[in-house]
């Protein structure tokens, strides 16, 4: 009986890896792109569709994952998480054989609807078997693993691709590897065996969880705009080297982990205070990175631009599960898994833009995101009011 089951480490990793799959999706090919633009050169629309191969699932994902939390809620969490990792296996392995472009971004596609449901489940089922400061803790080491991930997954995904592009694509199998794991060791939980303020609710706290959303989405969009623009940046600056554009993504990477960190120890503070406190450091990072004139500023400012990242998406994560109980647990998560990946999504469009294609155009864009970012910081402690408010209205 899952009662009768007890929680513990097993269940934490298994899901805090299943949160990195996702992760793996976005960056593990971006390495190789050049390659498999020159592979498939002679295919007519090469240059949008080798990008698009890269992009395609997370706009899949901000469009599912909402579909992904009703069937959580619905039919369980356990064996939707079990189909999607099935399906993020062999949908990821298919371009090892297939020798057609358009194949390969349909196979991506595939990637996308399962990792729409392999992070809404992995994160719905921390708030299942973990609450208070256990899950608080989860979340903000959720955060960290999944930075750490993207560094690692970058570099593995260069070296694999050093003789074939499409030596990376066999990684994608560790889906197998992992799925008797999570069949042995995961359990589908029941509302009476979880945390005692999973209460049940008659509506869909919309009016609570609309403007968490939005947050989230901005920060989506925050998230990746290091990750795809420095290296931009540091090309205006003549500063080309691989290991000089590694150690300002590191620097990045280290600030989105000490960010996570300092939210366990901010965690009782307003979660109004935490974000604007997060997307104010963010905009200063980000306003720093564009008036940067050196690589060494960069590296400060990417580091700074991290720590409000990854201060943001653990506060925002907690708070949409403190606002559902058991039975919405998976809308909520899907809904916030969703706004992340319409962020990614978004974020390059947004810079592309604001720069009119015009690269020398980029510091003066990524400074407006900034000011954005700054405004946001007050803007978020009425948001977050409302949002009170609109709660309390609810439970009333």
């Amino acid at each position: 009986m899952a009662a009768e089951r007890t929680v513990g480490s097993a269940q934490a990793a298994l899901l805090l890896f299943g949160s990195c799959l996702p992760v793996l999706g976005a960056v593990l090919i971006a390495p190789v792109l050049p390659r498999m633009q020159a592979h498939f050169a002679e295919t007519p629309g090469v240059a949008v569709l080798v990008p698009v191969a890269l992009t395609l699932p997370a706009l899949v994902i901000a469009l599912l994952a909402p579909l992904a939390g009703v069937l959580a809620d619905r039919v369980g969490r356990r064996p939707l998480l079990l189909a999607s990792m099935l399906l993020y296996s062999l949908c990821g392995v298919l371009p090892l054989w297939l020798d057609s472009l358009g194949l390969i971004v349909a196979s991506r596609a595939g990637i996308g609807l399962a990792e729409a449901g392999i992070m809404t489940c992995c994160t719905t089922l921390m708030g299942d078997y973990f609450d208070g400061q256990r899950r608080e803790r989860l979340f903000a080491l959720q955060m960290v693993v999944t930075s750490l991930s993207a560094a690692l997954f970058m570099g593995v995904g260069g070296a694999l691709g050093e003789s074939d592009w499409r030596t990376p694509f066999a990684l994608y199998a560790v889906g197998l590897l992992c799925l008797p794991l999570m069949a042995m060791w995961l359990w589908e939980p029941r509302a009476c065996a979880i945390a005692p303020e999973a209460t049940v609710r008659s509506r869909f706290p919309w009016a609570a969880l609309a403007p968490l959303y939005l947050l989230t989405g901005l920060a989506g969009i925050s998230l990746f705009i290091v990750p795809v623009q420095a290296g931009y940046v540091l090309q205006l600056l003549h500063v080309d080297a691989p290991g000089q554009v590694g150690l300002a993504m590191g620097a990045n990477q280290l600030g989105v982990l000490a960010g996570a960190l300092a939210f366990r120890l901010l965690a009782r503070l307003p979660a109004s205070w935490l974000l604007a406190l997060g997307f104010a450091t963010a905009g200063t990072g980000g306003g720093l990175m564009a008036l940067a004139n050196s690589h060494a500023l960069v590296v400060l400012a990417v580091l700074v631009n991290g720590l409000g990242v990854g201060l943001l998406l653990p506060t925002l994560i907690t708070r949409v599960m403190q606002q559902v109980g058991f039975e919405q647990r998976g809308r909520a998560t899907g809904g916030f898994t969703a706004a992340i990946f319409a962020g990614e999504f978004i974020s390059p469009l947004l810079v592309l833009a604001l720069t009119a294609g015009v690269a020398a155009q980029l510091p003066h864009a990524l400074l407006l995101v900034a000011l954005g970012q700054l405004v946001l910081a007050p803007a978020c402690l009425l948001l977050m009011r409302r949002a009170r408010a609109a709660a309390m209205a609810g439970a009333r």
